[in-house]
């Protein structure tokens, strides 16, 4: 089995890549506001690591929504940094690339806390694993820490402090701003784990 995980250079993914070691790392520039600094922070993560990574640069930005694509959300969305269908985006990207590599499993950092978008549910993830292993190429979709915190997928993984120490979790832009919710978790994470 070898796997293709997609990566964001956050907390889940940067531990996910320590505990489940990938054939290949791929970070996706969807034209997300924090694009450079997730290409950065992935980059990185994976050399100290010592595990292979590509970035690919596909232009969605015009079909973004709320703080990650630095426009007002949708009356839909679910919370601020919303982004209609992104999870399944970036597994359409993941499976084509991953077909192409000879690669069959996709692997998605998904958490327990994710559930507040339908595309972090386990009933969505089932679903995408049907379609794919229904189509060319048979592939699987694995969520290894839907059911852990970041916090314990962190533990679980053994990953050094120095080396999370590069992850992104800014949903506005280059920099944490220190205010949006991908920022509020990555300290409570490190406050969880006793590490700041």
């Amino acid at each position: 089995m070898s796997e293709l995980l997609l990566m964001s250079g956050g907390m889940d993914s940067a531990a996910i890549a320590a505990w489940r070691r990938p054939s290949l790392c791929l970070t996706v520039n969807y034209g997300q506001r924090s694009a450079e600094a997730e290409e950065t922070a992935s980059a990185q993560i994976c050399e100290d690591l010592g595990l292979a990574h590509e970035m690919i640069n596909i232009s969605c930005g015009a079909l973004g929504s709320g703080d990650m694509a630095g426009t007002p959300a949708l009356d839909i969305a679910p919370c601020p940094e919303w982004w209609p269908f992104r999870n399944q985006l970036l597994l359409t990207v993941g499976a084509s690339i991953a077909v192409v590599r000879h690669i069959d499993t996709l692997l998605f950092g998904t958490v327990s806390t994710d559930n507040s978008h339908a595309d972090g549910r386990g009933d969505f993830f089932e679903n995408m694993n049907r379609l794919l292993g229904a189509q060319e190429g048979n592939l699987r979709v694995v969520t290894p820490a839907i059911g852990l915190t970041t916090a314990e997928l962190v533990r679980k993984s053994g990953i050094a402090r120095e080396v999370l120490a590069w992850a992104h979790s800014c949903h506005t832009g280059r920099y944490s701003c220190g205010a949006c919710r991908g920022c509020e978790k990555y300290l409570s994470v490190l406050d969880e784990l006793g590490w700041r």
